[in-house]
């Protein structure tokens, strides 16, 4: 493999496990499944100050690539937990995709076009490497508890706690924890002990990655084929990886038999006549359905599901791992301040209505790019055929070929975030992300507005457009002044960005959303959008 980290890891017995059955342990949080979504919500949980037990059922960091495509909006959140500068200098930055017609290309599109942001759109880093670096961060954490080998094998509901009954090589013991969160992944086996399975949609053509190590000149750029010249009457996509390794996706018949297609002498002459050579080596093969499902409700009493254990969608568009990942950022400030007494526990509905939103969304994108990509009627492959013909001549027609559009941050359409009261000719409205943007801080040095607000605590700031003062801002909310003599607007792209006229300012809640903008800021209006983004009004 190619793979340098360190991905075994030992099991180690813990005091708790000698305690008495009948007085278990208890830890305020509890989250099973190691993978990037529970690392990062461990992470950014002991960050705020927090302890947090981590369970994990295996001693190694899962092989193969499986994800591979990291958004920009997960490189922030990764920004914000001190790992966002690892995980770019290792991965393959990319923001150009172009889409083939057989052996022509169609067009290509360009997901950042605009300057002054961090990060760039995607980078391109095997799940391994991303979960290794976590794990680094992780043991760096003493509010951190990562227990390899601890399998749940029971959990009993209580009316303000969960019980956990977990499997070691030691045998079983049991946990006690206010708030458990469930990120074990799509064979979700806490899912089934709440008592909750997927709805939706599994679909029935089979795709095969292969993950190739070559030496190629291809350009690092997302490429995809409809009925390419060397895979007739399916679709392709080429991905580049670290460390020389490519990432190929086959689309396969509906009766293919996974266990011949996954044999490499098999994989090899695909790959080959696709290269145009078979000077390559394999380092990872698997075969999956598209599979598009959620749970009715993220939220079960104590027990709440993220990450793929919640949702499912479709690899194409690389929104499984970034909506987790949103998942873990919409948590961790949330479950914190419900912690810590600041917010009721209704505060935690709100992350199911927001994330399941967010599912559907990604669900009904991830339904119709596999319903383009793989038309499982006559009639919707008549439409394909027609759209590809209409995309050679016009704009629109390109517009309407779908061959997985990548994954971008949900807006929230939710109660905590305070309706505009205010005139605003352009900006992020209420429930958006964040944009970035260059920033002068005062001795000069150049920043970004990102940087700006983890220097500020990653709690609920005001990002104020001063006129000589910050506006009063409420106890506890961090300030970000731009003018006044904190930050200058570099480049003159915050001022677009955020449609920022003097004396205007932003409510930015923990997560880097937008609960509330005002034109004329007063310590009232900011203490009453708190109060709505807080959940307690």
């Amino acid at each position: 493999m190619a793979q340098q980290t360190k991905t075994q890891f030992g099991y180690r017995r813990h005091p708790d496990q000698d305690r008495r059955e009948t007085d278990p342990a208890h830890h305020p949080v509890v989250i099973v499944g190691a993978g990037p979504v529970g690392l990062s919500l461990a992470i950014d949980l002991a960050q705020r100050g927090q302890r947090v037990v981590l369970l994990d059922d295996a001693d190694r960091i899962g092989e193969g690539s499986r994800a591979i495509c990291f958004s920009k909006r997960s490189l922030e959140f990764w920004d914000r937990l001190g790992v966002g500068d690892r995980m770019v200098d290792k991965g393959v930055v990319w923001s150009v995709g172009k889409i083939f017609h057989g052996a022509s290309q169609l067009y290509q599109f360009n997901l950042l076009p605009e300057e002054g942001h961090k990060r760039p759109a995607f980078i391109n880093l095997q799940q391994f490497y991303a979960e290794a670096y976590l794990v680094d961060r992780v043991e760096e954490l003493s509010a951190i508890d990562l227990r390899w080998r601890n399998k749940v094998i029971a959990l009993e509901q209580r009316n303000d706690h969960v019980v956990l009954t977990v499997e070691t090589p030691d045998g079983a013991y049991r946990l006690a924890a206010s708030h458990l969160v469930a990120c074990d992944g799509a064979r979700s086996s806490l899912r089934r002990m709440v008592g909750a399975e997927f709805a939706g949609q599994v679909f029935e053509d089979q795709f095969l990655i292969a993950d190739v190590k070559m030496s190629a000149e291809f350009p690092t750029e997302r490429w995809f084929w409809f009925d390419p010249p060397f895979h007739a009457g399916r679709s392709a996509l080429l991905h580049r990886q670290p460390d020389d390794i490519w990432r190929i996706d086959l689309q396969l018949s509906p009766d293919a038999d996974p266990v011949v297609e996954r044999k490499p002498e098999n994989v090899r002459p695909r790959i080959a006549r696709m290269l145009g050579h078979d000077k390559f080596e394999f380092e990872w093969i698997s075969l999956y359905k598209f599979q598009c499902r959620r749970m009715e409700k993220f939220n079960h009493g104590r027990v709440i599901f993220a990450g793929d254990s919640a949702h499912q969608v479709s690899p194409f568009g690389a929104r499984g791992a970034n909506s987790g990942l949103e998942d873990a950022e919409n948590l961790g400030w949330k479950l914190d301040r419900v912690l810590r007494g600041l917010s009721p526990e209704r505060l935690l509905e709100s992350y199911h209505i927001e994330r399941s939103a967010a599912a559907d969304e990604n669900i009904r994108e991830s339904t119709r790019s596999t319903d383009f990509m793989a038309p499982a009627t006559n009639q919707e492959a008549r439409l394909r055929k027609a759209v590809l013909a209409l995309a050679r001549e016009t704009d629109f027609g390109k517009r309407m070929i779908n061959g997985g559009r990548l994954s971008i941050p949900s807006i929230y359409e939710t109660p905590l975030s305070t309706p505009d009261v205010d005139a605003w000719n352009g900006g992020t409205r209420p429930g958006a992300s964040m944009p970035d943007a260059p920033l002068k801080d005062r001795s000069g040095q150049s920043t970004y507005l990102t940087d700006a607000f983890v220097a500020a605590g990653t709690r609920f700031t005001v990002l104020a457009f001063a006129n000589g003062a910050a506006p009063d801002v409420p106890n506890d909310v961090g300030v970000i002044r731009i003018g006044g003599g904190d930050f200058t607007d570099a480049a003159g792209l915050l001022d677009a960005r955020y449609d920022a006229a003097p004396g205007s300012a932003y409510l930015l809640r923990p997560d880097g959303y937008v609960a509330a903008r005002f034109r004329h800021p007063t310590r009232a209006a900011l203490e009453a959008a708190l109060a709505r983004a807080s959940g307690l009004n």
